[in-house]
């Protein structure tokens, strides 16, 4: 594939001294702030109490209270403050929108055949909170698989079908990745959604989504379709033999300008 762009985001600081001052933060508390955090699935800014992140305006955090699970991006800093910290709650997480690497152009998405550069474990932490301790996950497999060249093996309804295909053409399905055979996947709707599923030889079977459509949803309609569309689009430009067991990310173009590039600073890009 001729066109790729390479994206790094430089390390703040003397880069001579990363690895010191990386190990010197690892020990350091994090210095106390009061951010502030605006919401556009709510259209509000909130003021919360920090001291577990080093955060920096254009950050995503996740919050406790009634506002919690909602992914949120820091508006402001603020290190002189005095407060009553019952009044206040806490900033308990933060994504890592860090990106390193070089990924290509194929269609709407851009790809990745590193591991590192754009990993589903990295990318889930822009939609949704990480997990707690205590909630507990079980999924299984009938084997039943479909051709990704003929997706009326899926046997949804033409409604299905029609709602899936609207999602693709929305580009909702903002990010998919294949690691030796194991597909994950993450679809846009009313709230983010996480697809599962097996491909080897140009069949998928074990599909799974985390809504609670006990059939073949929407959400699978639209990442196959997505799915079907770029691996078409590899095999033909970059000769991807996905027969050997390899590795391709796809992420969504406007996702990744809208996560990765907003708020940074500092940062390159290298276009060929």
């Amino acid at each position: 594939m001729k066109q790729k762009i390479g994206f790094w985001v430089e390390p703040k600081g003397d880069p001579v001294n990363t690895a010191q001052a990386a190990s010197e933060n690892q020990i350091a508390a994090p210095r106390k702030s009061l951010v502030k955090v605006y919401f556009p699935q709510r259209g509000t800014n909130l003021s919360y109490f920090n001291d577990q992140f080093d955060l920096h305006v254009g950050d995503i955090v996740y919050v406790d209270g009634k506002l919690e699970g909602l992914p949120g991006r820091v508006t402001a800093v603020n290190y002189s403050f005095k407060i009553k910290l019952s009044d206040y709650k806490r900033v308990i997480a933060v994504a890592d929108t860090h990106i390193s690497g070089e990924l290509r152009w194929a269609g709407s998405h851009l790809v990745s055949f590193d591991a590192q550069t754009i990993p589903y474990e990295k990318i889930i932490t822009w939609f949704k909170a990480p997990d707690k301790e205590e909630d507990v996950y079980v999924s299984g497999g009938d084997d039943q698989g479909f051709r990704l060249d003929d997706l009326d093996g899926m046997k949804v309804s033409s409604a299905v079908a029609e709602r899936g295909k609207n999602y693709y053409t929305e580009k909702r399905v903002v990010y998919l990745c294949i690691d030796r055979g194991h597909g994950r996947g993450i679809v846009e709707g009313t709230s983010p959604y996480e697809i599962e599923f097996d491909y080897s030889g140009g069949e998928i079977k074990n599909l799974a989504c985390s809504c609670y459509c006990s059939d073949p949803c929407k959400h699978a309609v639209a990442a196959m379709l997505q799915l079907r569309e770029t691996l078409k689009l590899l095999e033909e430009q970059d000769d991807f033999d996905w027969n050997k067991g390899g590795y391709a990310a796809m992420i969504s173009q406007s996702t990744f300008f809208a996560y990765a590039m907003e708020g940074k600073t500092t940062g390159s890009f290298v276009l060929g």
